[in-house]
């Protein structure tokens, strides 16, 4: 075992394995949408009416982080004996011997935990929706073995964030503008992670786990993934319409399309030289999310 598989020792080596194990700076594109959704109701609220922006920006901050953390644990203590026939998965945390399967598990208890208690914090209606929200961030794990359109799981769940976020500082859900902002992060997440799936696409055949690359093949699958961002893009065309054609979001929108079609001409080129694909879109999708973020902060600015 190499230095860099060794386990970490002591409590505070296991946090810092599990906060590897879960990505902590993937959160990176999962956060900002769902923040950017507080700060558009904010905006269409009128900022000044709030005694203080910071306790929802909190709230929808700590209840993603709980969701997240408790979705990506549980990802890998459901995948630990896929993960470990898998050659790109076999040194995760659990199939490397890092972390137990008791640790990661507890975690995700934990994690559960306090997302719920979040959810109690910020309402009533929050705390009766959180098994909902859990029962699909947490299903997502088992969906690969029953359906190719997992995928689509895994954007539902992420595409409640901006949904609840809105709730959060709302009260309500009858709005159509969160629920075309979350359809648009459905489609967005789902085309990346069929792209995301495409790493390995013959160890899930081998292993009769079902995905889109697995199903049709890595070329219809990127093909499927560009049609999803698309509608991504169309509905973030719908959003701005919604809205009144706000420079900021307008300015977004355009950006995302260039960088998306950029990062779909570098996956297809990557492709076909090489013959697999890497995880060629992640940093494309933090910097779309940031940017999101940054246009609906400008509009509570503008507000």
């Amino acid at each position: 075992m190499s230095e860099a598989q060794k386990p970490k020792s002591g409590f505070l080596g296991s946090v810092v394995e599990f906060g590897e194990m879960i990505k902590i700076s993937h959160t990176l594109f999962a956060m900002p949408f769902a923040l950017g959704s507080v700060f558009l109701a904010i905006s269409l609220k009128n900022a000044q009416s709030f005694p203080s922006i910071w306790t929802p920006i909190l709230q929808v901050a700590i209840a993603v982080a709980f969701a997240r953390t408790a979705a990506m644990a549980f990802n890998r203590w459901a995948d630990r004996d896929i993960d470990s026939h898998n050659p790109r998965t076999s040194q995760r945390s659990i199939p490397a011997g890092r972390l137990t399967s008791a640790q990661v598990l507890a975690a995700t208890a934990l994690s559960t935990i306090g997302f719920v208690l979040t959810c109690a914090w910020i309402s009533t209606e929050a705390l009766w929706l959180s098994p909902v929200v859990l029962l699909i961030v947490l299903g997502y794990s088992y969906t690969k073995r029953v359906t190719w359109l997992c995928h689509a799981v895994l954007g539902a769940g992420l595409g409640l964030a901006p949904i609840g976020a809105w709730l959060v500082v709302s009260g309500e859900i009858g709005n159509p503008i969160p629920w075309i902002l979350g359809a648009a992060v459905l489609f967005w997440s789902t085309g990346f992670d069929i792209v995301y799936s495409c790493q390995d696409v013959n160890v899930d055949r081998s292993q009769s786990l079902n995905s889109i690359p697995a199903r049709f093949g890595v070329s219809t699958a990127l093909v499927i993934s560009r049609c999803c961002h698309l509608i991504m893009v169309s509905l973030l065309g719908l959003l701005c319409f919604e809205l009144k054609l706000p420079l900021p979001l307008m300015v977004a929108t355009i950006l995302t399309a260039l960088l998306l079609f950029w990062g779909h001409l570098l996956v297809r080129s990557e492709y076909r030289k090489i013959g697999r694909i890497e995880n060629a879109l992640l940093e494309f999708n933090i910097a779309i999310s940031s940017i999101f973020l940054i246009s609906m902060i400008i509009e509570v600015l503008l507000s």
